[in-house]
């Protein structure tokens, strides 16, 4: 038996960690389930959620109890997805599909802290080793094979301080996305009810604004410039390398230098046009019907990467402001004018050209009222990426602590 202890540890613990098999934590329950408890069912991502919450809807003929039961604190999972992690531990009692297993835990366990234990590489490695089948398709982890796995683990208060702490970080997490989902929500609102003059802004000496120039697109964006593609890596350019976009580089509604592969080959390299410049708004020409058109304003040159077919630089007028002309492309009523403009007999790839997109409607205030609406946009922006880096480092600060606290 293996004794070992992780790197970073609660005070007051000292114990060597034992490695023991996961039956001296488990067992395996193939109890029946009964009416009037919800069905649950094991997702990738999500964990063990109720079956209403899916968005693809599963029926089944079988009667409830034909269903297993899981209790409050049970661990269920998929056997054919168990190497991926599909399993998830339940916060109340229900049913789950008999193709599932159930494991309870014993005494010795606390399946809180079991269920972050699970989540980590190296276990699911172990899920895997210990699951049969020929391809991974087709690989089983049945619930005997399970409890044979080697597992090392602390004492029963020390699991519980484990999964207490995890808890507390995971509720941040749920926080900041909670927050960060309100300011998407609220600035998504604003939006409307500036574009559609809901709601205006006054200038400085509180007087009203002159009344918005019905104008098309084309006054707005002076010219509409295609890059060209060329053979490139997997891997994205660093240092001095070149480099060209992806399309996925404006997918969140903000422009992100690093989505670009990187290009090697001396003939590609003199092929490379349309450098990424300052003031440019990238616009996707080529996506689904619904990403078609997804935009995002160039805040500082980029010489060393490069636009594809798929992407446009947009020239801005210099009698608008770009800010502005970037949150008019990201508003609700012209990403559907752009939408429905996008042709092509594939259904999942359509293309809109430049004489749709110039010809668009587009009403246009004054330079300085469209400088008030984009500053007051752009802070909003700010906010909501100042919470998604705070959600980005509490996930990998969880990242590491999963890997010293646990062996």
């Amino acid at each position: 038996m293996q004794t070992n202890s992780p790197i970073i540890r609660f005070p007051g613990f000292k114990d060597s960690w034992n490695e023991q098999r996961l039956g001296k934590f488990f067992t395996s329950s193939r109890a029946k389930g009964s009416d009037g408890i919800p069905t649950l069912s094991v997702t990738l991502n999500r964990g063990l959620i109720n079956r209403d919450e899916m968005d693809r809807k599963t029926e089944t003929n079988l009667d409830a109890d034909e269903h297993l039961l899981v209790r409050e604190g049970d661990i269920a999972y998929n056997m054919m997805r168990m190497w991926q992690g599909a399993f998830g531990r339940s916060s109340c009692e229900g049913i789950v599909s008999p193709a599932y297993v159930v494991i309870r835990p014993l005494a010795s366990a606390d399946s809180g802290y079991f269920e972050y234990a699970f989540r980590r590489a190296r276990s699911i490695y172990l899920f895997w080793a210990y699951s049969y089948g020929l391809t991974n398709d087709r690989l089983r982890l049945y619930g005997n094979d399970f409890l044979r796995i080697p597992f090392s683990a602390p004492s029963l208060p020390e699991q519980r301080k484990i999964a207490d702490f995890l808890t507390v970080v995971d509720g941040r997490i749920q926080q900041l996305s909670q927050k960060k989902a309100l300011l998407q929500d609220y600035k998504k609102g604003v939006m409307q009810q500036l574009f559609t003059q809901a709601i205006r802004f006054k200038d400085d000496q509180g007087n009203d604004f002159p009344e918005w120039e019905e104008k098309k697109l084309g006054e707005v964006i002076t010219s509409l410039d295609a890059g060209i593609s060329v053979n490139s890596d997997d891997s994205p350019a660093t240092g001095k390398e070149l480099g060209i976009l992806k399309t996925s580089c404006v997918t969140t509604g903000q422009f992100d230098p690093t989505e670009n592969k990187r290009v090697t080959a001396p003939d590609e390299l003199g092929r490379l046009k349309e450098p990424v410049t300052a003031g440019t708004i990238v616009i996707s020409r080529m996506n689904t019907k619904a990403l078609v058109g997804l935009s995002g304003l160039v805040p500082q040159d980029h010489p060393n990467l490069f636009l594809p077919d798929r992407l446009w630089a947009a020239k801005i007028a210099k009698s608008c402001s770009a800010e502005w002309a970037a949150q008019l492309l990201r508003s609700t009523r012209m990403r559907a004018l752009i939408s429905a403009k996008a042709t092509g007999t594939s259904g999942s790839m359509k293309n809109i050209t430049k004489g749709d997109v110039l010809s668009l409607p587009a009403e246009l205030p004054c330079l300085p009222e469209q400088t008030k609406i984009a500053n007051f946009l752009t802070a909003l922006d700010r906010k909501i990426e100042s919470v998604s880096h705070q959600i980005t480092h509490t996930q990998t600060f969880k990242k590491g602590l999963l890997q010293q606290m646990f062996v």
